[in-house]
């Protein structure tokens, strides 16, 4: 699928999130890689093969007060 030199991570790399970006709809929520990878605004992922990777955004951390 990619024709960019380097190529981008395929789909099934653990750095698959580094593909370059194709489409990108913020307002809908989506973008897709240039790999096949939609990304959704809460940080799920629907691989090309239809596997869908749950949201995966990091843990908030609590701030204490002095």
């Amino acid at each position: 699928m990619c024709q960019h030199k380097p190529p981008c991570p395929t789909a099934d790399s653990p750095d698959r999130e580094a593909a370059l970006i194709e489409v990108s709809h913020p307002e809908q929520g989506w973008t897709r890689l240039c790999n096949g990878v939609l990304l959704f605004e809460d940080t799920g992922e629907l691989l090309p093969d239809g596997q869908i990777i749950a949201p995966h955004r990091p843990a908030t951390t609590k701030m204490v007060a002095a």
